[in-house]
């Protein structure tokens, strides 16, 4: 047995470590530890409703727009106001799609990409134009300072590398230009939010103002660019990458159960009629089932809180306290992670205490499976790019998670400016209402879900007395870096990881190419 510690797991979100155990080239057990406390629940108790929002986006700095939509919603929804103007349903879709687009390049290109492409082996290429030959000439100059800043503390030696020079080369130019391309849809959000990361212009109830012509202009034009890069630039990036890893679909599928609460309304406001809809797989069966956010149930057994505070309960019964903090567990030694290990809540659906996997290959997989025009279409095409024309089960797999990113940033992008010119279309019709006043005289409790980009995304609130009484997120890290359950039951990612090979533990490249995607 040899054990194996990465921490911190770079390139992500948040605050993580990995354990595993490596026995014969594959990993046969793993554990998640994410390493920081949250605490939001606890200093939102007391709070005005109309401002919590401004709280709860701050939950997550990546993707703060899906946390202040799911607060808002949820406090709408305690109010009894169960769908919003259209005009509102067309904005904040608008600000979900810079959201998406900005976190899914930043995503396939900056925290996943130097998992495949070998930066170092980029002095190798012969470039065939002035660009990619400034591109190996920044790459070289920073090689040969000795001083690598991202590049560093990489397995560049890896035999698990398999691009060629010229591809490498072309990927890095890809990702310095992606820098670029991901403000581009920040700048579409800020000025329609007031300002981006963290925005300014959503309330309960509607949105703080509508955006001039001048501003839907301006958001046409800077999500104009972003679809071009990922139309022209990163899904043949995706194609042209693939056939040097299709080993990805042989590993990494983890738990078999998938979940999306949708995000990205239709007109109908329907969560089962969104862009990618509301819906649940189970046991690894590809087929749709409707499901219900009131089954989200917590366990507390591995976590650092008492053991009481979860056992099943709705999240609105959990909160964080009391914590029982134990130790972190030990890096050096044989000794494994054993009872309390993480500060993630384990999270479980239904009477069955199905852990989920959720993300973009839960989204794109419920969508291809409801029917969605578009998702069939890009997914079918990409099941025949890869050698596996109609059997979807592929993508059940590390494969299936890098590419179900990138079809879901399509479809994304596609539908970004329909949204705008529909909004302008309202305007023109004098359909212009952004806001209705809410009674916050009387108690309520509403809830919210709507994805993040990472995933299934819950917002739990009750309102008493005119001020919140009890609140819950739970975020896509709650399902997928859940620790082990009360019965034992390991969380998406430690499951994924097991039966992942691992060619030198001491390089654990493969570990690292499963965790990051899921996008921790």
């Amino acid at each position: 047995m040899t054990k194996v510690v990465i921490d911190p797991i770079t390139r992500i979100e948040g605050h993580l470590r990995i354990t595993c155990v490596v026995e014969n080239g594959k990993v046969t057990d793993a554990w998640n530890t994410a390493t920081m406390f949250r605490g939001f629940e606890i200093f939102m108790k007391g709070r005005d409703p109309k401002g919590i929002w401004q709280f709860a986006q701050r939950i997550c700095g990546v993707c703060p727009t899906p946390h202040a939509f799911n607060s808002v919603r949820a406090v709408e929804n305690a109010m009894g106001m169960k769908t919003v103007p259209d005009s509102v349903r067309l904005i904040r879709n608008m600000m979900e799609a810079t959201q998406l687009g900005y976190d899914h390049i930043l995503w396939f290109y900056h925290l996943n990409g130097f998992d495949y492409v070998n930066v170092p082996n980029t002095l190798n290429a012969k470039p065939g134009t002035p660009g990619l030959k400034a591109v190996q000439d920044q790459v070289k100059a920073v090689v040969d300072s000795g001083q690598l800043g991202p590049f560093a503390n990489m397995y560049w030696d890896h035999p698990g590398y398999k691009l060629p020079a010229d591809l490498d080369l072309e990927i890095t130019a890809h990702y310095l230009q992606a820098l670029e391309i991901q403000q581009r849809a920040c700048d579409a959000s800020a000025v329609l939010g007031g300002r981006y990361p963290m925005i300014n212009n959503y309330v309960p109830g509607g949105v703080t103002q509508m955006p001039s012509i001048e501003d839907i202009e301006f958001y046409i034009s800077q999500m104009g660019v972003v679809k071009d890069f990922i139309d022209t630039v990163m899904v043949p990036d995706l194609l042209a990458i693939a056939p040097y890893y299709l080993d990805l679909a042989s590993y990494g599928q983890g738990v078999g159960n998938f979940l999306s609460w949708g995000v990205l309304d239709e007109k109908s406001q329907d969560p089962y009629d969104r862009l990618f809809p509301r819906g649940g797989i189970f046991d690894g069966k590809l087929a749709l089932e409707k499901v219900d956010l009131s089954e989200a149930r917590k366990y507390t057994k591995t976590s650092w809180y008492d053991d009481g505070v979860g056992g099943g309960k709705h999240p609105l019964e959990v909160g964080q306290e009391p914590i029982n903090f134990t130790k972190m567990p030990p890096i050096e030694g044989d000794a494994l992670p054993a009872g309390k290990y993480d500060w993630t809540q384990a999270v479980r659906y239904g009477k069955e205490n199905r852990a989920m996997e959720v993300g973009p290959l839960a989204q794109v997989l419920i969508a291809y499976l409801a029917g969605r025009p578009e998702a069939k279409k890009l997914v079918n095409d990409t099941l025949a790019a890869v050698g596996h024309a109609g059997d979807p089960t592929v993508l059940l797999s590390n494969l299936g998670r890098v590419a179900a990113r990138v079809i879901k940033a399509k479809i994304n992008s596609d539908n970004a400016i329909r949204w705008a010119n529909e909004l302008l279309a309202n305007i023109g019709s004098g359909e212009t209402k952004i806001y209705e006043e809410l009674d916050f005289s009387k108690d309520g409790t509403g809830e919210s879900g709507w994805d993040a980009p990472r995933g299934a995304l819950a917002h739990y609130a009750k309102i008493k007395d005119s001020k919140i009484d009890t609140y819950a997120a739970v975020p896509p890290s709650n399902w997928n870096l859940s620790p082990r359950d009360d019965n034992g039951k390991r969380g998406p990612v430690e499951e994924a990881l097991v039966g992942t090979p691992v060619l030198d533990p001491e390089k654990p490249l493969e570990i690292l190419r499963t965790v990051h995607t899921f996008d921790p």
